[in-house]
């Protein structure tokens, strides 16, 4: 009998340990599953200058946004078109929802925030976003990815804050006059416009993969189904055909149509 017991015992220990050292999480977990390694090598080396081909710090990358975006110039997330940083409001029937000033300009949006990107990383825990833009060098090039980069109506860009993509509502209450774009404060979630949540999963899909960033599997199911959803169109072709003359490098999500396949399956 008690050999018998033993046996037992030892089946159940290998059982838990196969479950313990099993890459991916059973879906009853609210642990992410791990994403691959990154395909590309990350370079280091950061460039200057508006015609200097690579990646840049945040800094200068936004110094060339402008040229990515010329004959462009629509907000992210209401579509709004803007002159310059000034946003026209009648374009979009955009109505400011408390701060006139921050939405009157256009500011440039991590499509993954900076805080996505680096609160795991020592620097982060060292001194928070600005110890990791000054020492890091994978946060440095993340952090100026042309590729991860948009105009935004500074009131949203501030609003949304470091909260993930989530889709909840199909008619939601508009938050910003006409914009369709809305945030949920309480539970730390935005529901972007119909008409970008194509490309803003294609981008996230990047950036995560890239990086080596985790994302958990309710919110990659959700940028895998967005990403199918709503095709690549012409102005993701022609935004990433300059982010390569810029910076080198564009996101394949865009130009090889076995990557989502691959990273979605």
């Amino acid at each position: 009998m008690r050999a018998i017991l033993l046996l037992v015992s030892l089946m159940l220990a290998g059982c838990n340990a196969a479950f313990i050292h099993d890459p991916v999480v059973d879906q009853r977990s609210s642990r992410p599953s791990p994403l691959p390694a990154p395909t590309a090598d990350v370079p280091f080396d950061l460039v200057t200058g508006k015609t200097t081909v690579g990646h840049r710090s945040f800094a200068n990358a936004k110094k060339v946004l402008p040229y990515v975006f010329a004959g462009m110039e629509q907000d992210f997330y209401c579509g709004c078109s803007y002159v310059g940083t000034a946003v026209d409001f009648a374009s979009c029937g955009y109505v400011p929802r408390r701060n006139l000033t921050r939405a009157s300009r256009i500011e440039w949006e991590h499509v993954v925030p900076a805080w996505t990107i680096g609160h795991q990383r020592q620097c982060w825990q060292d001194g928070g976003r600005q110890r990791c833009t000054e020492m890091d060098p994978v946060f440095q090039v993340a952090e100026g990815d042309l590729n991860n980069l948009v105009p935004a109506v500074g009131e949203v860009n501030a609003d949304r804050s470091n909260f993930a993509y989530s889709m909840w509502e199909r008619d939601p209450a508009p938050m910003y006059g006409a914009c369709p774009t809305v945030v949920d404060f309480k539970l730390k979630r935005v529901q972007p416009r119909e008409g970008v949540r194509g490309r803003a999963a294609r981008i996230t899909l990047y950036m995560y993969k890239t990086y080596g960033l985790h994302l958990s599997d309710q919110d990659r199911k959700l940028m895998c189904a967005w990403a199918r959803r709503y095709p690549i169109d012409d102005w993701e072709r022609e935004r990433n055909r300059r982010i390569v003359r810029w910076q080198g490098r564009g996101n394949p999500f865009v130009t090889d149509a076995t990557e989502l396949k691959r990273s979605c399956g």
